[in-house]
């Protein structure tokens, strides 16, 4: 297997579903002739012209209504927004038109669309530049919500959202793009909805998502050489989410640390530890706890924002707590 970056992995597969589907474009602010802004584009141009790697003026809401006007004549948009702040000016076309138009026309359409883009903080880049916006889009019905953090899932995870008749927003990270790690040569698909099991332990279960997942190992490792061994479960897809994957972990290890990068009001975690405790409320011998970004504005300063993030000191201080 090539060992490749993030960014690599998910132009591999833009440009793979790109070669096989010729309904497949890519759309959005300087996805050709600069590339990307963070190069996730490059050479697609090149390779597939200016009708189907097309740059956009810098209007998230008419790009992404375009988008859809697309996917309702039958072709396969992605929609690449700079950055997944940049979304919440095209809110309209996102909840109510992409969410609602499938069930309001009794399924008449489909929307084969993926938007996707970074999202989250750790890199100075201020208030307005770091929202974690994965748990306010999977509360609206019919949109699926993907957020890998490993290479080889970036591949896979777009590959199949590309293919989905769903829309899928599909959540990067800048602080993920140049992690690498192997990814197969071979044609493969990573199904939705099924979580990654990162690390196996009997002690505690650790659930993340995205970037988080790589600070929650580094975690878990410090656990395992004091001897105690955490299951990590990466969710790979928020909604849907593994729920029987996270059940069977907990069945085992009777303790739940959730570590989401969003803040902590109505967190995806929010959801999941709702759901364990009201189904597996016997098999849980301490109450689960979270640990989530800070509920307050990211700052621009670096060690500021260091402690707004959730960081392997707050992890430890979790799994130590529900270990006790």
């Amino acid at each position: 297997m090539a060992k490749i970056t993030y960014r690599q992995a998910l132009n591999q597969a833009m440009a793979e579903e790109m070669e096989r589907d010729p309904s497949v474009f890519l759309i959005g602010e300087e996805v050709a002739e600069y590339q990307g802004a963070f190069k996730v584009s490059q050479g697609l141009l090149q390779r597939f012209g200016a009708k189907r790697v097309l740059d956009t003026p810098i209007s998230e809401a008419a790009f992404s209504g375009l988008a859809v006007g697309a996917a309702l004549y039958g072709l396969r948009p992605i929609v690449e927004f700079m950055n997944w702040s940049f979304s919440f000016v095209a809110f309209d076309q996102l909840v109510n038109n992409v969410g609602s138009l499938r069930f309001m026309s009794g399924g008449q359409f489909d929307l084969p669309m993926v938007f996707r883009g970074p999202s989250g903080g750790g890199t100075q880049i201020g208030a307005t530049h770091s929202h974690c916006p994965e748990s306010w889009f999977a509360g609206v019905p019919a949109l699926t919500v993907v957020s890998p953090a490993f290479p080889d899932d970036a591949k896979g995870l777009l590959k199949s959202s590309i293919r989905s008749n769903n829309p899928v927003f599909f959540f990067e990270g800048e602080r993920l793009y140049g992690i690498e790690g192997e990814v197969p040569d071979e044609e493969y698909l990573t199904p939705i909805g099924q979580a990654r099991i990162c690390r196996e332990g009997s002690d505690l279960t650790i659930v993340s998502a995205g970037y988080v997942t790589h600070t929650a190992l580094s975690a878990a490792e410090v656990l395992g050489a004091e001897g105690r061994e955490a299951d990590l479960l990466d969710l790979r897809t928020i909604k849907p989410y593994d729920f029987d994957r996270i059940a069977q972990s907990v069945r085992k290890t009777n303790r739940l640390v959730i570590v989401e990068e969003n803040k902590p009001f109505s967190g995806w975690g929010a959801q999941v530890a709702y759901d364990v405790q009201h189904r597996l409320f016997d098999w849980l011998d301490a109450p689960i706890l979270r640990v989530t970004g800070l509920d307050l504005p990211q700052p621009y300063n670096g060690a500021l924002e260091a402690k707004v993030l959730p960081n392997v000191e707050r992890i430890l201080a979790a799994a130590r707590q529900v270990l006790r």
